[in-house]
Parts: C-alpha cells; structure tokens; sequence
C-alpha cells in the first residue's frame, strides 16, 4: 500500500489498482506504464511538478501523449511564470520519488490541475505513489480527492 492507495481505500472510492514491473532502463515512466497496461496513452495521467514565480509548488496532470504547457499553467494558476520543478524539491514535499510521484497522498497536499482532457474519460490512470503501481479512478473522483480543477494546459 502506498499513501495515495490509502487515501482512496479511506475514502470509499471506486478504483482499481493496476501493477505491472518497472524496468529501471525505462526513457519514460508513463510511457512504460502505457506499454504495460497497454492502455490508450491519453487516459495515463503523468503528474508533473511545477514551480510558479511565486516561489509556490503546484501539480499539473496531464496526459502521457501530451506535453504540459507553462505559459497555460502559469496563467490559471495566476503566476507570471512556470516551470518544472526541481526534482530534489519535488521528492522532498510530495514524499515521492519521481515516476511514483502520485497527486494524491502527497506529505505536503499541493494545488491541482488537471488536464480538461480528463472530462472526457469514464477513468483515467495515475500514479498510484510507486513507479510500476496506477490508480484506476474516475476524474470527478480525481478531483474531489485532491481539490483539483479542470484547465487547458496540455497540447498533443
């Protein structure tokens, strides 16, 4: 079990937990869970860390076919800029390492976004806190356990 696993097991939500092995030669942790699991890569959520000019740390989830855009991110998250996050400091407050890092259970709970892309899906995966563990969820689920909010901030 992992912090995120927790949450959605307390909670009382729907999910499934999907496991698959993790090659440490993998270029990409979400397109190794895509080959795996062998689902559409638009329904695999990669949960990105990203730094404002604010000083203040944000998640933005986005597609594993998709990239994130920080000029969107900054603009709905009401920053003047964005960019990724160092890796250091996001292991340090999400409690994850990267390419298990997971929106949900997070040691320091961050602000949100997700991709509006999600809407569109029955369920959606995402990190399920451990690189080679997905969460199955539903987004509206997704949402309400993080506090999150739908925005345009990935492009194909």
């Amino acid at each position: 079990m992992t912090p995120a696993i927790d949450l959605v097991v307390k909670h009382k939500i729907e999910h499934r937990v999907h496991s698959y092995v993790h090659s440490t030669s993998a270029e990409s942790y979400g397109l190794e869970a895509v080959e795996c699991l062998g689902v559409d890569a638009v329904r695999v959520f990669k949960t990105l860390v990203v730094e404002l000019s604010s000083s203040e740390l944000v998640v933005a989830m986005v597609p594993v076919a998709s990239t994130l855009i920080l000029k969107n991110m900054a603009k709905v998250a009401g920053a003047k800029k964005a960019m990724m996050a160092d890796k250091n400091k996001v292991q340090r407050v999400t409690g994850y390492v990267l390419g298990g890092v997971s929106a949900l259970g997070q040691r320091k709970a961050l602000t949100t976004f997700i991709d509006e892309s999600a809407k569109s899906f029955e369920s959606v995966f995402i990190s399920a806190g451990k690189r080679g563990l997905e969460i199955e969820l539903s987004p509206s689920d997704l949402t309400t356990l993080c506090g999150a909010r739908f925005a345009a901030i990935a492009c194909r």
